[in-house]
């Protein structure tokens, strides 16, 4: 099939001279930086069209799950729609129409489109609270958040001591209000010792110790030294506690994830377009909110460090 089946029709074309002969179908990256779709044939070097706008049926990338109104970009060397570009002439493609599973081969993408965000946390006021030891009068070292262009970087100091520091969105969102939470981390610095823990996705509020505690969540968690990426939920009446996804991470690498919760009683869990832990149930149930975006960092002691960079953390919600 062609890269791309026209689906719903929009207005916005514009005048398009390929270098070489395109096909129907093709996908292309205008000047403008915009995705754009050839409706017929051109030569090489002749005056036609591309479509700008619409909803068009794209290949996609195997083994991706698509969650409905994320963000899709264009793999040009493979010439596949994927959710996440890579270092060479990818370009931002639009939103996925509807849910997709892994194996399906074609999705839907509104094109150039841009997700609407409740909050993000590159954009969008955040509360941090910082635990430290005081020796008198003398601060001994500050835990704290420096920004790393639209990275919040998470950062304990070596000192050997109780440290929290953590990022709690300002603004709240309801269980029920059909929540998706995106998330990119990229983990500079894990830490030596099991003294230091790392959550991160939606909770209730935040805790000077202990993000395990917090009445209503839903976290990734790192445990200490190992890059073992955990899961885990409590909505104050059922608990579950940290499960091993079997993704791992890596030092300076970074994984996206997505929270998906529309359906409380069911909540699900994607790391880098994969679905994790099927066979757990993780539930908000009974959890009255509201909900608020958190990033968690801690240690109980010892002189581990830790670096996380949250490279991104938004939520968007929908009536339906």
């Amino acid at each position: 099939m062609s890269e791309a089946l026209l689906h719903q029709d929009g207005n916005d074309t514009a005048d398009y001279t390929p270098v070489a002969a395109a096909t129907g179908g093709q996908v292309v990256c205008l000047p403008d930086g915009r995705a754009a779709v050839i409706p017929t044939d051109v030569a090489a070097g002749s005056l036609g069209s591309a479509s700008a706008e619409g909803i068009y049926i794209v290949t996609k990338a195997a083994s991706l799950v698509w969650v409905d109104g994320c963000e899709i970009w264009w793999d040009h060397s493979a010439n596949a729609a994927v959710l996440a570009p890579s270092g060479d002439k990818d370009f931002y493609l639009g939103v996925a129409v509807g849910d997709v599973a892994a194996a399906t081969v074609t999705g839907k993408v509104n094109l150039n489109v841009k997700a609407t965000y409740l909050v993000d946390l590159a954009v969008h006021a955040a509360k941090t609270a910082i635990v430290k030891t005081v020796v008198g009068s003398t601060t001994v070292e500050v835990p704290h958040v420096e920004r790393h262009g639209g990275s919040n970087v998470l950062i304990l100091g070596t000192t050997a001591e109780a440290q929290k520091v953590d990022l709690l969105s300002t603004r709240g969102f309801s269980v029920d209000s059909n929540w998706i939470v995106e998330g990119i981390v990229n983990i500079i610095t894990n830490g030596d010792a099991s003294a230091v823990d790392f959550n991160i996705g939606v909770a209730s509020g935040t805790h000077a110790s202990d993000a395990d505690t917090i009445a209503e969540s839903v976290f990734l968690h790192v445990d200490g030294a190992s890059l073992n990426i955990m899961a885990e939920s409590d909505d104050g009446t059922t608990e579950v506690t940290t499960v091993d996804t079997t993704v791992d991470a890596v030092l300076g690498t970074p994984f996206s994830f997505v929270i998906d919760g529309r359906d409380p009683a069911g909540v699900l869990l994607y790391i880098d377009g994969v679905a994790v832990l099927t066979g757990s149930t993780f539930v908000l149930t009974d959890a009255t909110g509201p909900l608020y975006l958190l990033a968690h960092l801690e240690k109980s002691s010892d002189d581990s460090p830790g670096t996380f960079s949250i490279d991104q953390l938004r939520v968007r919600i929908a009536n339906e």
